[in-house]
């Protein structure tokens, strides 16, 4: 049986994916993938996601520079949820990767204090250098 054939994927076709820097432990992303694009991301070292708003593959980094270097590919205990133990790349050496569109290092940037979202983490670049 291929690899691909143990996933279970749903209506869509998709499986909801996970990424997780390596070396942090931060949860910097999620995502969803179908077959092409967790194909693709095993070929390549590099995560590409399957982008619902875009209906096509999407390179993680393509526009920005902020690409992640797959390391490790998991699967959970329901074969419904990939985890990937990445490297969020594109910013100087040393300095915290990017990993959402709106220049931080995690898309889960936002704790709930009280009754209210706030943001907690540092915008590292601004968007409007990011995307031209």
């Amino acid at each position: 049986m291929n690899w691909l054939d143990q996933i279970k994927w749903d209506a869509n076709g998709l499986v909801p994916v996970i990424a997780q820097e390596r070396s942090s432990g931060d949860v910097v992303m999620f995502a969803w993938m179908n077959r092409a694009a967790l194909a693709r991301t095993q070929e390549l070292g590099e995560a590409v996601y399957w982008s619902r708003s875009r209906a096509r593959l999407w390179h993680k980094g393509e526009e920005s520079g902020h690409t992640q270097t797959v390391h490790e590919m998991r699967l959970d205990c329901d074969n419904d949820v990939v985890l990937l133990k990445i490297t969020q790349n594109g910013q100087s050496p040393g300095a915290p990767g990017i990993a959402c569109h709106t220049g931080r290092h995690s898309c889960f940037y936002q704790r709930l204090e009280q009754d209210d979202w706030l943001a907690v983490e540092p915008v590292l670049k601004d968007p409007e250098r990011i995307y031209k």
